[in-house]
């Protein structure tokens, strides 16, 4: 474990503090153990292996491309900091081993389970007469024109190619039956060739026809093993052998700083670029002969810090996520419907609903129809003269984007700002804006030097009363469905004016702006921040109500640690709920004891940022975009909003201590990685997400 040891100026205390990508190896781990639980139904332990293995391909593109840039570099950093980076790059390497063997049990074992519940996933060797004759009329029908073999000898570089497929390096010999080896007469040497497998056209696993109530599927990989003979009729060779592997390459894309060049045109290059990064770790069948394996690492052009690791018979393992549920509803989670709120119900107007009293919804648990309904109503209002809002994310088919477009045709004034560098969805991103500007829509390109991650939408009325909603994600329909977001929609004026105040601050960045309100960064943030832990370590000093309740997503900046440290040793109560990175170390006597962290993984992804102070009684309450990182305080422009009403403030502190009490599906988070379970002193075990979902059902009942 790598933990600095870093010393705050001005109190003396040597603190510890996690490094963030080791951190993030816990959290990941803590996705693995839960596909590790025999009490999770089973499709739903698959579709956790498919989560941790999606995870760890963009760790690698991502965060491993940078300590690999680092760590390669001469002459632009610090020696001090390339040796850092090695030792990281080992760390997390080992810790990558290790949880890589775990990993393998549990696909062993789900699958055995799988078995048990009359689920077979059947090798190219074990199928009957009949199930080979399915196979090869799906071969002819719907496989062969997607399946296109290199020879080996043919490619140059392997990293031409994408990372996001899965291959199949495959051997062919002549069996020693065909031929006769004598001194005058040479063996034919092997021939190797490179399948991609089609896995975006024909779907990683194929259903076969089933048997009585058994059902039965193949991978593709398997797939195309067996119709290896076919794909190669004609040839010399007999004998095949196919081995799976998958590479990851440095997704960091290269922006040039050409100034002829406008926003757009640059990260349109820089997506093109992604394609020509570097490999950074390559993943085998550890089955996979030496002369294979030498062929297909040579192509990869590793070096010694990268990872090479031999592994099961199937790669890429995010395709899990999707695999058939074979009609056994039995075997996931019992369906969740969204809740619907009595008070948004009525056939009345929401922007009218909104304008009485502020408003609120939590997804998945209440519907994210509401807020396109609120779009969709400003969209063809006559009140309504203006829409501007802030786009990180977006669905493939936005219902978001539509009701813009809908309200720019009908003359409203639209402004957005959509955020061209949101990781993997820049070509999505890219195309909206494309269809945005030709609607009529003001499209903004977000700040150059700054990502735009808030999430803002502010309602201009011609007869006052404007309306602003702030949510802690993004407005995109399928994130609603699986990540746990709060949205506050509200007329308060000191809070909507802030809003209205963003969208010129991102306009204009470098103007002097002032916000009475809101929380905004990079400006005063983190400084708003660390003045309420102060008040909290002031007031527990003096024997006034003091503590701290917070739920992120990551905590990794190093001012706001050392902040938390100094109120703990002050006695201040923290308790947080984190569920990602997190570099904090708790249990500390005299430093950390006071500091609580609970790491929930369920059914959602716990996505919410919500922040609350005692305040000598007032409890203030705040929620938005922002996680406790350098890149959200310092490098990007949120948003957190002060929340008043007294409805929504007790529903805040409500999710928030139902976190804290899960002992279902939290675990300690203390900086050992250990993620151990708490201990449950209650007969019945409490599962957070479960009994929020059956106290949004029992409010509609009052």
């Amino acid at each position: 474990m790598i933990i600095d040891w870093r010393m705050n100026k001005k109190t003396g205390l040597v603190t510890p503090h996690i490094e963030r990508d080791l951190s993030w190896m816990y959290f990941n781990r803590r996705i693995l153990q839960e596909a590790m639980k025999p009490d999770v139904p089973l499709l739903e332990r698959l579709s956790f292996l498919g989560i941790y293995s999606n995870n760890l391909d963009e760790f690698f593109r991502v965060r491993m491309a940078t300590l690999s840039r680092i760590a390669e570099s001469e002459g632009k950093v610090l020696h001090a900091e390339r040796e850092h980076a090695k030792q990281l790059i080992k760390c997390i390497n080992k810790l990558n081993s290790q949880y890589a063997k775990e990993y393998e049990y549990t696909i062993s074992e789900v699958t055995d389970c799988l078995r048990k519940e009359n689920i077979f996933i059947l090798k190219e060797d074990e199928l009957d007469e009949e199930q080979q004759r399915f196979i090869n009329d799906f071969f002819r029908r719907k496989l062969s024109g997607f399946v296109s073999p290199v020879w080996f000898s043919a490619v140059k570089r392997l990293t031409d190619a994408t990372d996001e497929s899965i291959y199949l390096a495959v051997k062919m010999e002549i069996s020693a039956d065909e031929i006769t080896c004598g001194a005058k007469k040479k063996c034919p040497r092997p021939d190797y060739a490179l399948i991609e497998l089609p896995v975006p056209m024909c779907g990683r696993f194929i259903r076969l026809p089933d048997r009585k109530e058994c059902s039965y599927l193949m991978y593709l990989d398997d797939v195309i093993r067996f119709c290896l003979p076919v794909i190669f009729s004609g040839m010399k060779y007999n004998l095949f052998q196919a081995y799976a592997f998958k590479f990851t390459k440095d997704a960091e894309m290269e922006i040039d700083n050409d100034l002829n060049h406008n926003i757009l045109q640059k990260i349109s290059k820089g997506v093109r670029s992604r394609k020509k990064g570097n490999a950074l770790r390559v993943i085998y069948d550890i089955d996979m002969p030496r002369d294979l394996l030498k062929r297909v690492v040579g192509h990869l052009h590793l070096d010694k810090l990268d990872t090479v690791l031999g592994g099961g018979r199937y790669h890429n393992h995010k395709d899990l996520m999707a695999f058939p549920d074979c009609g056994r509803s039995d075997l996931k989670y019992p369906s969740w419907f969204p809740i619907l709120k009595p008070e948004l119900e009525e056939n009345v107007s929401l922007l009218r609903l909104i304008q009485k009293q502020d408003r609120y919804i939590h997804v998945p648990y209440h519907s994210f129809d509401y807020y396109i309904r609120v779009l969709q109503e400003a969209a063809i209002s006559k009140n309504v003269k203006s829409i501007k809002t802030t786009l990180y994310r977006l669905a493939k088919d936005s219902k978001v984007v539509k009701a813009l477009i809908c309200a720019a045709h009908n003359g409203k004034k639209v402004t957005v700002v959509i955020e061209l560098l949101a990781r993997f969805d820049e070509v999505s991103n890219i195309d909206w804006s494309k269809k945005m500007q030709d609607a009529g829509i003001h499209v903004i390109f977000g700040v150059e030097g700054l990502k735009v991650h808030s999430k803002i939408v502010h309602i201009g009325m011609k007869s006052g009363n404007d309306i602003a909603c702030i949510s802690t994600g993004n407005f995109h329909e399928g994130n609603a469905r699986m990540y746990t977001d709060y949205m506050l929609m509200t007329t308060l004026s000191s809070i909507v004016r802030d809003v209205d105040s963003v969208f010129s601050f991102i306009e204009k960045p470098y103007s002097p702006v002032h916000f009475k309100e809101l929380l905004i960064s990079p400006n005063e943030m983190k400084s708003c921040f660390i003045r309420l832990i102060n008040e909290e370590i002031k007031n527990r000093k003096s024997g006034r109500p003091a503590y701290i309740r917070v739920k992120v997503n990551h905590i990794t900046d190093p001012d706001i640690i050392k902040k938390l440290y100094e109120a703990s040793a002050a006695g201040v109560p923290i308790n947080m709920l984190v569920r990602g990175n997190c570099s904090l170390v708790t249990g500390i006597p005299g430093l950390s004891d006071t500091i609580h962290i609970n790491g929930i993984i369920d059914r959602y992804l716990e996505h919410s940022r919500i922040f609350i102070f005692a305040a000598n009684g007032e409890n203030k309450t705040f929620i938005g975009s922002a996680d406790w990182m350098p890149r959200n305080l310092d490098n990007r422009i949120e948003v957190i909003t002060p929340v008043y009403d007294v409805r929504i403030k007790e529903d805040l502190w409500k999710v928030i201590d139902f976190g804290l009490r899960d002992t279902r599906q939290g675990s300690i988070v203390d900086g050992t990685g250990e993620n151990r379970p708490w201990v449950d002193n209650d007969d019945k075990p409490f599962r957070s997400q479960e009994e929020l979902y059956k106290h949004y059902i029992a409010l509609n009942d009052k």
